[in-house]
């Protein structure tokens, strides 16, 4: 009998062990671009090395915007005082008020009120503008402001030519180059309309696009010339498959070395999907069942 307790009690733990297994829940899992699982500690080892790291997000994500804030406190732990973050999520024409709230000068509610800052602005970016007003690490406006995009999307790039010098200097230098046949704006077109039946309208809203990529990439370059390593936030779409941001990054400087991460759904985290393959350098995987911020 004494023989027999210990083998049951053996049995039971092995037939027990598929169900705990089933208990677990991840709420992450990381690959990187060829599908090989990654631990954070070695994507960390490697952004590190970059000059600029874009984090392209799915904007209501709660993990991605967690994982936001701890990429950013281990990237400047890295770099110490030649950091920076920088974020679509500000409209360069409210740089002032974002610098003036991060020096202590102006109140949290008034800059609030200010900076245009998105609906999602309370829960998921203002403890990365927090951390970096409380670690004096810079926060760059990069995107276009809004007027601007709206006036190119109404009537092309052209439009742009009449803004006064002192509105000029909150987007990228003109001309702005727009290669069409990239794949990412070649699948704007077809969402819009195809441009190959002289649909106007919507190659305009696919440079109201790459207007808001080069001035982003425009602002993050001026970081990097200033001796900074950039931690930019952004849309998943301006910079999935190395397009949109990143593009224009090797336009401004071909040597730069710029790593991304991109934000994906999946019902399964154990493999990540062939459609996501080579999308990003690392590919941050979310269940699809994982809770919205909005």
């Amino acid at each position: 009998m004494k023989k027999i307790l210990p083998a049951l009690f053996l049995f039971l733990m092995m037939t027990a062990l598929p169900a705990f297994a089933q208990k677990d829940k991840p709420a992450y899992q990381l690959f990187t671009k060829t599908g090989k699982s990654i631990k954070y500690g070695k994507m960390l080892d490697g952004l590190k090395e970059a000059d600029v790291v874009l984090f392209g997000e799915q904007h209501n994500d709660p993990i991605a915007h967690w994982l936001q804030l701890e990429l950013a406190k281990d990237l400047h732990k890295a770099h110490q005082q030649n950091f920076a973050l920088g974020a679509e999520m500000f409209e360069a024409d409210v740089q002032l008020v974002l610098n003036e709230y991060l020096a202590g000068q102006v109140p949290e509610n008034n800059f609030e009120q200010e900076s245009r800052p998105w609906v999602n602005y309370k829960t998921d970016y203002k403890p990365l503008v927090r951390y970096a007003k409380d670690s004096n690490v810079p926060f760059v406006a990069t995107n276009v402001p809004r007027r601007y995009a709206a006036a190119v999307a109404a009537g092309s790039l052209a439009s742009l030519d009449k803004v006064s010098a002192d509105g000029k200097k909150y987007f990228a230098p003109l001309p702005v180059k727009v290669d069409m046949d990239l794949p990412g704006y070649k699948n704007m077109l077809a969402m819009f309309g195809s441009s190959t039946h002289g649909n106007t309208k919507s190659q305009n809203i696919v440079q109201a696009q790459a207007l808001k990529d080069a001035t982003m990439a425009h602002f993050i370059l001026g970081e990097v010339k200033g001796g900074k390593k950039m931690l930019h936030f952004n849309g998943a779409y301006h910079s999935d498959n190395f397009e949109g941001i990143g593009w224009y990054l090797k336009q401004g400087n071909s040597q730069l070395k710029t790593l991304t991460i991109t934000t994906v759904l999946q019902g399964d985290l154990e493999k990540l999907a062939e459609e996501h393959n080579n999308k990003a350098d690392f590919i941050l995987v979310v269940p699809a069942s994982m809770t919205r911020t909005y």
